[in-house]
């Protein structure tokens, strides 16, 4: 065979044209090129599977036993029965909260983490400034509960009206002494808050419990303090405290007869205990409307809204933009008690 002129000849080898392979046919090419497309296609229109389609877990971020512990392992309950996933409770105390939401602030927005947020939640973001994520960028859920706190008074203290009370600070200032459950409570900051829109001074003394605040109060060692209207309740039914007033905007339907803060003359003043749910920013929207659909189906349901006013709770149920509009103000209201009163956690 002659060489091909126009084709290199290899020392030891005879040259041959180069056989076409089924690769190298253009016709293959293009099939090939199609199934391929195709396949991408497929699989880009196939559709998501539905959330959720495996466990999810909601961060409790204070101890087992706590309200919020009790409250989200009813929540979690109700919520793998109505969406047929696991919903578990994870425990991630410490900080005042902070540990546990900075977990959620940082997971996967997939709808898989929650938060169960309380009212310590907008306090930390300006009373810690260590910290390490965005309180105001979560997305909001629902706020399932609010409780107001009342406000409660040594027997032997001489004040019988807020009224009476404001004028005794005033004319005694720094004499009085207020309990609460601890530096950095909402307990504490409705104190303050009340110091600041009442213009009066009085002494901070933080406790451990309710059971050591109640012990003193009683006894004299502290003068006034704000705790959960269901823990004061059997002091002023038995007649051991006086209730002076509640913290919400209006009456409460287990003291009728104790006026709110801002009916007796502090001025629109409000300070609520709460619970909600948050999701991590970025959270997909109809994720947070599935959960608060169902959310709010739970907190609809007869045994479970009994307990929960039977607690001394309102049943709120919020929409999330409506969740969204209370954190935010919850954030403006805390931080700005606290810058005031120079109030530094880590």
């Amino acid at each position: 065979m002659v060489p091909d002129p126009k084709r290199p000849a290899v020392a030891g080898h005879t040259t041959h044209p180069i056989k076409e392979t089924m690769l190298t046919k253009p016709f293959v090419r293009t099939a090939l090129a199609v199934a391929a497309l195709a396949s991408l296609i497929a699989a880009a229109s196939a559709p998501a599977q539905p959330y959720p389609n495996r466990p999810v877990k909601l961060i409790v971020p204070f101890a087992t036993g706590a309200t919020s512990d009790i409250l989200g392992r009813t929540m979690a309950e109700r919520l793998t029965l109505a969406m047929g996933q696991p919903f578990v409770v994870e425990n991630r105390p410490g900080a005042g909260g902070t540990i546990g939401s900075e977990f959620v602030a940082k997971s996967p927005p997939d709808g898989y983490t929650l938060l169960l947020s309380t009212a310590a939640t907008p306090i930390t973001a300006t009373a810690y400034p260590s910290l390490k994520y965005d309180t105001a960028a979560f997305a909001s859920v629902t706020v399932l509960t609010n409780s107001p706190l009342g406000f409660a008074a040594n027997l032997n203290f001489p004040p019988r009206t807020v009224r009476e009370f404001i004028d005794y600070a005033k004319a005694n200032p720094g004499r009085v002494n207020f309990g609460s459950l601890g530096n950095g409570t909402s307990h504490h900051l409705t104190g303050e808050k009340l110091k600041l829109d009442a213009g009066i001074s009085m002494q901070h003394v933080p406790y451990k419990g309710s059971a050591a605040a109640h012990l003193d109060l009683m006894g004299g060692q502290i003068q006034v303090m704000f705790d959960n209207i269901v823990a004061l309740l059997p002091h002023f039914k038995s007649g051991k405290l006086r209730p002076l007033a509640v913290s919400s905007l209006k009456r409460h339907p287990l003291l009728p007869d104790v006026p709110s803060l801002s009916e007796a003359g502090v001025r629109d003043f409000e300070a609520v205990a709460w619970f909600g749910v948050l999701a991590p920013p970025g959270t997909p929207r109809d994720i947070v409307n599935r959960l608060n659909a169902e959310l709010v189906k739970i907190l609809a349901i007869p045994e479970i809204r009994q307990r929960l006013v039977d607690g001394g709770s309102e049943v709120i149920g919020s929409s999330p933009e409506a969740a969204d509009r209370f954190l935010q103000a919850e954030l403006a209201r805390w931080g700005a008690v606290i810058k005031a009163a120079n109030i530094r956690l880590e």
